[in-house]
């Protein structure tokens, strides 16, 4: 009886009261099927073994069957599946491993007739978390945020908006997990490939840098920091998409006193008075930068340099 409050004593010790070693550093992926609470409920369980069965075939055709083997604290989610690995293959799992994902999904979809297609939103996160070997294992603030990322607008924004028949997934890095893995140099996707975006969830006390990146885009991935804007959903897309339901794009009017507006092709020549105006005029907040396939693309401040 004495060693059992003992071991209990210990496992509950209050933090800040004593230094000790830190958890192993492990990652944690976490996939969840979009509009899966709108289904039949009967596709449900169908659903439920059909996640993970989509994982293990994408981790050994991206040559990954062991992470698969010797995956950490499984669970699923109902909607979706979680689990934990050592935390130096996160290059790995980033690419090859979303983008096979990402074809595996699209040949379920296109095979399985008669079948509603899915489509996965991913997390990947980095961090210590004790690994106990039981139901127990693998809880703490990474697995926590991990969750939270994968329910975050911006991640949920692209599949509301991309094609369906093109986009199966789409995913969201946490900042550590960024700059560990990718900006270090160790996986095979430059990072221009991901889009910074300001991770917050509805209703939740969560806000965090993250960083989006989609295997197979088919349509504007948008630019913001925690700074400005969470979420590039339009106002068409929120009510066509329950799941888009961040913050809108503003309304924007164009106004220049004393300048032109052009929307089209200028043909001659233009006479702009700046009256008191020396340079550049801009009144209010400029937007959020869009990457997509909807005419040049401007990162960064574009005037850097000029004289």
């Amino acid at each position: 009886m004495h060693e059992h409050f003992s071991s209990l004593s210990e496992r509950s010790e209050r933090p800040f009261t004593r230094s000790r070693p830190l958890p192993p550093y492990r990652g944690v992926l976490a996939v969840d099927a979009k509009g899966f609470t709108g289904r039949p409920a009967l596709e449900h369980e169908t659903i439920s073994r059909t996640v993970p069965d989509l994982l293990m075939t994408a981790l050994a055709r991206a040559g990954l069957r062991e992470l698969w083997d010797d995956r950490l604290f499984p669970n699923t989610t109902g909607d979706g599946y979680v689990f934990g690995f050592d935390a130096p293959l996160a290059p790995l799992v980033i690419h090859p491993f979303l983008l096979t994902l990402q074809d595996v999904l699209t040949d379920y979809n296109v095979l399985s007739h008669g079948v509603v297609p899915l489509r996965l939103r991913a997390s990947l996160h980095i961090g210590p978390l004790a690994d106990t070997g039981d139901e127990f294992g693998g809880n703490g603030t990474v697995r926590n945020d991990t969750h939270r990322l994968l329910d975050s607008r911006p991640v949920k924004a692209v599949l509301a908006s991309h094609k369906e028949n093109i986009t199966h997934v789409a995913s969201i890095l946490s900042d550590r997990c960024f700059e560990d893995a990718v900006i270090s140099g160790y996986t095979g996707r430059h990072p221009d490939h991901f889009v910074e975006v300001a991770a917050t969830v509805e209703g939740k006390p969560f806000a965090q840098r993250a960083w989006l990146y989609v295997p197979q885009p088919s349509g504007p991935l948008y630019e913001g920091t925690l700074d400005g804007d969470d979420s590039g959903v339009t106002a068409q897309e929120d009510a066509r998409s329950p799941e888009a339901t961040g913050p809108r794009i503003p309304h924007v009017e164009n106004s220049a006193p004393g300048g032109n507006i052009n929307t089209g092709t200028v043909h001659g020549g233009q006479s702009v008075s700046n009256r008191g105006i020396a340079g550049d005029y801009v009144e209010g907040n400029k937007a959020g930068r869009v990457r997509g396939f909807q005419g040049d693309q401007v990162r960064g401040n574009k005037y850097r340099g000029r004289s």
